[in-house]
């Protein structure tokens, strides 16, 4: 887990395009060559990530190694049950986030970047919910892209 990045600018295509030429970079630069090698970048399906321009740098910059819509590694779209951040980091990061009464943004960003602070530490959750993915993707298979029934991952309900 990389991050957070907090952009204070309204995500058009272009924005993202700049924090993808620019941002990312600066993110992945304590990565390990070998796990950047290794590891896909996968976003959501929101209209931003999929202007021209977008899916053009992250085919000429993660060439078979970006997962979305219209990439090589095509993935549904609006599919929660097959992407850890849908189905194990965002909801434990709302109820941590919100543990805690927020009056500002202000303290919501604060809150946040102290959840992110304690899911960081959290490795193991995080792997067991990424290699769940590789189970959820065979029982969507299995049902021929139908409904299939969820399990738990231990996401836990508390990180603090």
């Amino acid at each position: 887990m990389i991050g957070p990045v907090i952009l204070d600018i309204r995500m058009t295509g272009q924005n993202y395009l700049d924090f993808l030429q620019n941002g990312l970079p600066k993110q992945l630069e304590d990565v390990p060559l070998a796990t950047r090698i290794a590891m896909y970048f996968q976003h959501d399906g929101a209209p931003s990530h999929y202007t021209r321009h977008v899916m053009q740098h992250l085919n000429d910059t993660f060439p078979n190694g970006w997962i979305g819509c219209d990439s090589s590694t095509n993935w549904p779209p609006r599919s929660p049950d097959l992407t850890p951040l849908d189905f194990c980091l965002w909801g434990l990061m709302k109820n941590e986030v919100y543990r805690k009464r927020v009056d500002t943004q202000d303290e919501l960003l604060v809150n946040i970047l102290d959840v992110i602070a304690c899911i960081k530490e959290c490795q193991d959750a995080l792997r067991q919910a990424t290699c769940h993915v590789f189970t959820r993707v065979a029982k969507c298979t299995d049902v021929d892209g139908g409904i299939f029934l969820t399990f738990i991952i231990n996401c836990s309900n508390s990180v603090t």
